[in-house]
């Protein structure tokens, strides 16, 4: 095998299993405070991860669309927001997989916002797409939970910021657009949990919620949480410059199998026959829209 896809490859692995273990140190935190306060600080973290990057590098752009990276810091915290609650109520291998239906949204807007060709095999991966969501759901007509909603919209905010940063990656720093995201996904929180203080809804426990100081133990998982997402972004990142986008979103897709072997690991419940059958049918999909073009 070539040395640089040989290492391209150990990297996406590093990084999926990283990305899995961050969202078990989420999960064990949503124990003691909610899923907010958990985004907060997983981007707390990264905020001053990039400052400190940026201050030993300035940033060399040219800038000039301000307004698209501030939707795409929005967006992604949005995004962030629904994944993290479901990774507190649900396995971590079904609120990974509904995470990864971005790429069946992200090729729907790049056909519609950015005229990119979809294709004959892009729209069976689209079909097949939405043809495992319903699997996952384990939908009937009738039974949609939050949890459900919340995850589909997951994959669409995601889809929707990663479509916003190929327009912005013309115009700014990465580090930038990263940043956009950090701080608004750390402001964000802060605001919300602000109202939550004088207002309460449980019907909107995925946004509104009251800070609790972390207790000592969880300190360590906040920090192993940081650890976790900034190393997995950094390892993600190498991965892509070793190899090509094509090979390394596929492997991408391990992070689903890690996260159901630690999800279990912890207690969740084995996925259904029906669950496993959409979780397969999304990565087909996901391996469809992203190889569309020769």
């Amino acid at each position: 095998m070539d040395e640089q896809l040989s290492k391209g490859i150990k990297y996406i692995l590093l990084a999926s299993f990283l990305f899995a273990l961050m969202s078990v140190a989420a999960k064990h935190l949503s124990n003691s405070m909610s899923s907010v306060e958990v985004v907060f600080f997983r981007n707390i973290f990264g905020v001053i991860f990039i400052l400190i990057s940026i201050y030993r590098s300035p940033l060399k752009q040219l800038g000039g669309k301000f307004w698209l990276l501030v939707f795409r810091g929005f967006i992604g915290f949005v995004s962030l927001l629904f994944f993290f609650y479901n990774i507190a109520n649900i396995p971590l291998g079904e609120a990974m997989t509904f995470s990864k239906t971005s790429a069946i949204f992200t090729a729907i807007f790049a056909y519609l916002f950015l005229k990119e060709k979809l294709g004959f095999k892009g729209w069976i991966g689209v079909f097949v797409g939405f043809i495992g969501i319903l699997f996952i759901t384990e939908f009937n007509g009738t039974n949609l939970e939050k949890s459900d909603y919340l995850g589909i919209l997951s994959g669409i905010g995601a889809a929707l910021a990663y479509t916003s940063v190929r327009e912005l990656r013309r115009y700014y720093d990465s580090r930038a657009i990263v940043l956009s995201f950090m701080a608004i996904g750390a402001l964000g929180p802060l605001i919300l949990m602000i109202i939550g203080n004088f207002y309460t809804n449980p019907h909107l426990d995925f946004m509104l919620a009251t800070f609790i100081m972390p207790q000592a133990n969880d300190w360590i998982f906040i920090i192993l949480l940081g650890i976790f997402a900034t190393f997995a972004q950094i390892f993600m990142t190498k991965a892509y410059s070793f190899a090509k986008a094509g090979i390394i979103g596929t492997i991408s897709y391990s992070d689903i199998a890690f996260s159901i072997i630690l999800g279990t690991l912890l207690g969740d419940k084995i996925p259904s026959f029906l669950i496993v059958l959409g979780i397969i049918l999304i990565i087909i999909s996901g391996l469809l829209v992203s190889t569309k073009k020769n």
